[in-house]
């Protein structure tokens, strides 16, 4: 199996086509009659292929909430050697137990530049998280730096990946088909599917959200009624492609924490035809539906929602996916930027282009590739020269286009670990940039 380069892996991703539809039922074959007619598992399936049902739930969780699909591959998964254990490199796994939970706000620049030939899966280097992939609980916070092409293959049975790249496009091949996630957009790889990672600029880097618990779901809209937000439709999955090629082919299983290998005798890619809804799927920010104030006062961040992850308690969620779009801002008499905050959830932000309207970019600010941790009840909202700014601002309409940024929040605290805890690219007196906040009080 031979990886491709960037400028091959674009030319694929141009003529990629899709399937539509968040959570829908997708059919899809990439040889004609490869898909059983009338059942799932026939005595013997079409052209010499084997029925296999990839379960992302239980069987017996409610018809809304059942996610599977039934695969037709040229060799079943099972055929494969044991797996061994290999080292995790700078990826961790809960549950995270390394560093005490920690109050303090904390900011970091980008990742470095990664070593040459770092591949996708080595260059993912995790910051944090909580709960315990074991119990199907919590979520970890990683990044990546990329320069090189996977030739291996990866799956994580701990979790599913929202992945968010901000510098450089991939071109992920999955068991279900190819989908390109360039800069802007979100891909999202369900629990237990197998794919690849080939790079369409000579570097990439971004972040990913593993979520341990229940899957990612679009919100409901309560008030806001039948639409907005992020809509259905926008949300593409692939078409079934296949690889049929012998020869060893290292597979990387991510397995209560840890990574492990096996080496197969075939590509496991090797999905001819597929139907159902446990599906990977890609999603343009820019499609976002923002709703917002048309009168004054600064709407809560949760309409900001693009996916979430329901826990065991209504309206909390295990993790949801929030995106700053762009947007105008309309409200009368009000202060516009995102209010000071106290909040039970933790959030964990990141920039993907331009500048968050809360906060300085620049040299030691908040700049593309970096991200903020506010962990539960840590104080927080705008730095002194945006409350400055925006306390005199001429409040006429004004279109925030300049920025994308996005949060990860979960309604635990994220432990980081030590090489996040440590990390040179940790910004040094975070805290400064709201001491200069004067006192105004005039009795």
């Amino acid at each position: 199996m031979h990886a491709l380069n960037a400028e091959q892996a674009g030319k694929i991703a141009a003529a990629l086509t899709y399937s539509t539809g968040f959570g829908n039922e997708h059919t899809t074959e990439a040889v004609p009659g490869a898909l059983p007619e009338g059942r799932n598992s026939p005595q013997r399936a079409p052209l010499g292929l084997y029925a296999e049902q990839l379960s992302g739930s239980a069987f017996t969780e409610p018809r809304a909430h059942n996610r599977r699909s039934w695969l037709y591959r040229i060799r079943p998964s099972a055929a494969h050697p044991p797996f061994r254990r290999i080292d995790n490199g700078t990826l961790r796994g809960g549950p995270f137990t390394e560093t005490v939970p920690d109050p303090n706000r904390l900011r970091w620049d980008p990742l470095p530049e990664p070593a040459p030939g770092t591949d996708w899966l080595a260059g993912l280097w995790t910051l944090g998280g909580n709960g315990d992939p074991a119990q199907r609980c919590g979520m970890a916070v990683h990044l990546y730096h990329a320069n090189a092409p996977m030739e291996r293959v990866f799956s994580d049975a701990d979790g599913e990946l929202l992945i968010v790249p901000e510098q450089g496009g991939l071109l992920l091949r999955t068991e279900l088909g190819l989908l390109a996630v360039r800069p802007g957009e979100i891909a999202l790889i369900p629990r237990g599917v197998r794919f690849r990672v080939e790079l369409l600029a000579a570097t990439a880097r971004g972040y990913v959200c593993e979520n341990h618990g229940a899957p990612f779901q679009l919100p409901d809209l309560g008030p806001i009624g039948a639409n907005g937000l992020a809509n259905a439709r926008d949300f593409r999955a692939p078409v079934a492609a296949y690889e049929d090629v012998a020869g060893p082919v290292e597979v990387v299983n991510k397995y209560c924490g840890n990574l492990w290998s096996a080496t197969y005798g075939h590509s496991p890619l090797d999905v001819v035809a597929w139907h159902g809804n446990h599906t990977p799927y890609v999603y343009d920010l820019h499609r976002f539906n923002v709703i917002g104030t048309i009168s004054y006062d600064h709407p809560d961040p949760s309409i900001f929602t693009v996916l979430t992850a329901p826990s065991d308690t209504a309206g909390l969620a295990g993790v949801d996916f929030v995106v700053f779009a762009p947007r105008w801002l309309v409200g009368e008499d009000t202060f516009r930027p995102p209010y000071f905050h106290r909040n039970v959830m933790s959030e964990y932000m990141g920039l993907i282009e331009g500048a968050y309207d809360a906060k300085t970019a620049g040299k030691g600010g908040f700049v593309p590739g970096g991200g903020s941790l506010h962990n539960m009840m840590s104080a927080h909202g705008p730095d002194r020269e945006t409350f400055d700014k925006a306390s005199a601002a001429e409040l006429k309409p004004q279109r925030i286009d300049d920025g994308l940024a996005f949060m990860f929040e979960t309604r635990w605290p994220v432990l980081t670990t030590s090489q996040a805890a440590e990390a040179e690219h940790l910004q040094q007196g975070y805290d400064d940039i709201w001491q200069g906040l004067e006192r105004h009080f005039r009795p």
